[in-house]
């Protein structure tokens, strides 16, 4: 997990900690992981997340989502990387899974929903799929 690339160490923390069914699991903060994560819960797959302020940068406890001791989440998948950058037009925004699952848009208006930005007609970068 790099550093450098904080929305990698984001789904990658999340997905290993539902696979082994934990409860919580810890990431360093940001203003982007903290949109990122907003968005996981107001779409029901997390159940929360907490700033935990224990040095400069601080980090999130994260608080996942089970449902019959199965996780809510059950696919994550990075979109645009730092390496290889995935800009969408309005008319080409991605449903995931025929609208089952979300994306994660980066866009002039903030980070968003596929949905979302559907209805405000803007594209963006695309930063993830969760289902």
């Amino acid at each position: 997990m790099s550093l450098t690339d904080p929305i990698s160490n984001l789904l990658t923390s999340i997905r290993n900690a539902a696979q082994t069914k934990k409860e919580t699991v810890d990431v360093p903060a940001s203003k982007l992981t903290e949109k990122i994560l907003s968005i996981f819960k107001d779409t029901g797959y997390i159940e929360d997340f907490r700033l935990l302020k224990d040095n400069a940068q601080g980090t999130f406890k994260i608080y996942l989502k089970y449902d019959n001791k199965r996780s809510t989440i059950i696919g994550l998948k990075r979109v645009s990387r730092p390496g290889l950058r995935i800009y969408v037009r309005r008319d080409r925004i991605p449903r995931v899974l025929n609208g089952l699952g979300t994306a994660v848009i980066s866009t002039s208006k903030g980070v968003i929903t596929n949905k979302e930005a559907y209805k405000m007609k803007i594209g963006g970068e695309v930063l993830c799929y969760i289902w």
